[in-house]
């Protein structure tokens, strides 16, 4: 019985990883034919004959380089913020003891419930004024000042760390920041591998917010370079769009695929902790 049940489990898995990777599989694909066989709407998987021209026609259609340039900019800034801030928020609601702490733990994840939409115009207003409108700053800068999400993520990580390794740190006149750096960090790597995953794969992905913010083209990130090339050339070469979306998908699921296990043993290392 255990044995059919494993076998069922794994062809369900098989299956949906199939289902998922088809899309995947079609871009790779459609990158790779000519236009005509794309015109025709051929449903061979493999192209006859294979080429790399439309992988030529991204790069000179825009230019991607620079799209990707901005793009790794921005999400390794926004990486080192996420990770720098919320450890030490969370840090500070799991590890140290102060009045109301548990009340202000309780309205940081009240802030999940905002959707962006709410805080958009008054957001774009105040980087307006600071004159940041058109710079990677509206982008970076936020990171600095927390999430929620990686706050309690990384605080149930935290409280499953045993205080006794605290208490015997303060015994040797450790500081709370020596602590944190020296004992809690070597420990919480899984749980901060998956705060750095998060945060990375949304900024590589984000659209919206270049959109609201960038005017220069030349300060495009890949997602909103990817639909300014589509409003340009349309579909007079498809093969070109799926070349460029393929250059633009690809290092996030290269990234993913050497991070997983960090990325699923945080997820699991930071469950809800009686």
């Amino acid at each position: 019985m255990d044995r059919l049940q494993h076998t069922t489990r794994y062809i369900v898995l098989i299956g949906a990883a199939i289902l998922f990777l088809v899309p995947f599989l079609w871009l790779i694909s459609t990158s790779l034919k000519t236009n005509d066989q794309i015109v025709q709407g051929s449903t061979s998987w493999i192209p006859r004959p294979l080429t790399l021209q439309n992988y030529a026609n991204a790069f000179t259609s825009v230019p991607l380089f620079e799209y990707a340039k901005n793009t790794l900019v921005i999400a390794v800034f926004s990486v080192i913020g996420a990770l720098f801030s919320n450890t030490l928020v969370a840090y500070g609601f799991s590890r140290l003891e102060w009045r109301s702490r548990e009340l202000f733990f309780l309205v940081t994840l009240a802030t999940l419930m905002l959707p962006f939409q709410v805080t958009m115009v008054p957001l774009f207003m105040m980087f307006s004024r600071l004159h940041w409108t058109n710079t990677f700053l509206p982008l970076i800068v936020p990171c600095f000042f927390g999430n929620a999400f990686y706050i309690f993520l990384l605080r149930q990580f935290f409280l499953g760390i045993p205080r006794d390794l605290s208490e015997a740190a303060k015994l040797e006149g450790a500081s709370e920041l020596q602590i944190l750096w020296h004992i809690i960090l070597p420990l919480a790597r899984p749980a901060l591998l998956a705060v750095a995953l998060f945060q990375f794969l949304f900024s590589w992905n984000d659209f919206l917010g270049p959109l609201i913010y960038l005017t220069d083209q030349s300060k495009f990130t890949l997602a909103l370079g990817l639909a300014n090339m589509q409003s340009a050339i349309g579909l007079s070469d498809f093969g070109a769009m799926m070349a460029a979306a393929t250059v633009t998908v690809a290092p996030v699921i290269i990234v993913f695929i050497f991070t997983q296990r960090y990325f699923i043993a945080g997820i699991l290392a930071s469950r809800a902790k009686s």
